[in-house]
């Protein structure tokens, strides 16, 4: 319930009725079960989504000119938010990708991880990485439509929602006026639905020691939260520090977590390499690999508070000395 002072309703009476019901709206939205988001801008991962999930992306599948303008795209962030280029030629990191589930006449594609590093001068870095690429037109493999050719699978929550996320929180931490005791390395990871391709290659081949990594921070599907269920954070048992980190959260961002170091996504390369993990998560939805995955059917409030809480945890997390890793399987 939202209460308004005898100010408020003073200034009201002398204004015109549109402009007291937008007064109203806005006071309902600021009070309202989000108003935990205080760091991530909702226009903005509203935004970042709506550009990479347009049907002018056709989809950003493996090796296609639409998922090159995806890598421009989040270049181009990178660039704005002064991160330093950390791939092999620039924020490139190239590598060459292969489909395999279906038979192709261009099964092999090219790729780029795109890599941006924030020097806080630390000896330890946090990665935040988020994979960019979708399933195109459903001719790449994937997709659980019952006749995906030639239909167009926008990835609004597989993974726009995820790089929306990975822009916020470069943004944030590029831009927050402090220099933190860790580093950040920001990875956008091609061809993770050929099966995690960028990222096995980014840690067969790392831009930066693996030795040096704190922890990896990893998004993949984070615009689809429901209340009822919240979103699931896996990796919780990767180190033992994460109850003392997780304890430290104040958030109206409902979640429950998950020991599991291994999964679907990218963070489980990481996760094999020794380092420590957390891998956010809002479930799965009939829409999941299907044409209907669209930018209107996010919940961007909840997406906000979700970058929010990850802020939260990162911070609390810088907290401590180089995590210890635990494996959990």
């Amino acid at each position: 319930m939202v209460i308004f002072g005898p100010g408020y309703i003073r200034l009201a009476m002398h204004l015109r009725p549109p402009v007291v019901f937008f007064l109203l709206l806005l006071t309902v939205f600021l009070h309202g079960p989000y108003a935990h988001a205080q760091y991530a801008k909702e226009p903005v991962v509203l935004k970042h989504v709506h550009r990479l999930a347009s049907d002018k992306m056709k989809g950003r599948g493996a090796g296609s000119p639409e998922l090159e303008r995806a890598a421009r795209y989040i270049e181009k962030h990178f660039k704005k938010y002064r991160l330093q280029p950390l791939g092999t030629e620039g924020y490139r990191q190239a590598f060459t990708a292969t489909v395999r589930r279906v038979t192709v006449a261009d099964s092999i594609r090219k790729a780029d991880n795109i890599i941006g590093f924030l020097d806080n001068g630390a000896p330890h870095t946090i990665i935040v990485g988020a994979h960019y690429d979708h399933l195109g037109t459903g001719q790449q493999g994937g997709s659980l439509d019952s006749l995906p050719q030639g239909k167009i699978h926008n990835g609004a929550d597989d993974n726009a929602s995820g790089v929306a996320g990975l822009l916020e929180l470069a943004r944030h931490f590029s831009q927050n006026g402090r220099k933190e005791p860790y580093n950040f390395l920001f990875i956008a990871f091609a061809a993770e639905e050929l099966g995690l391709q960028g990222s096995r290659h980014f840690t067969d081949h790392p831009t930066l020691p693996l030795e040096q990594v704190h922890f990896m921070l990893n998004m993949d599907m984070i615009g689809r939260y429901h209340p009822e269920r919240g979103i699931g954070i896996g990796g919780y048992g990767t180190s033992p520090a994460w109850p003392e980190v997780f304890s430290a959260v104040e958030t109206d961002t409902k979640f429950f977590t998950d020991n599991a170091g291994s999964g679907g996504s990218d963070h489980h390369v990481f996760y094999r390499k020794g380092i420590p993990v957390l891998f956010f998560h809002t479930g799965g939805h009939p829409d999941y690999h299907r044409p209907g995955d669209d930018p209107d059917k996010i919940n961007y409030p909840a997406l906000a508070g979700i970058i929010d809480l990850e802020i939260q945890l990162i911070e609390h997390a810088m907290k401590q000395g180089k995590l210890t890793f635990s494996p959990t399987d």
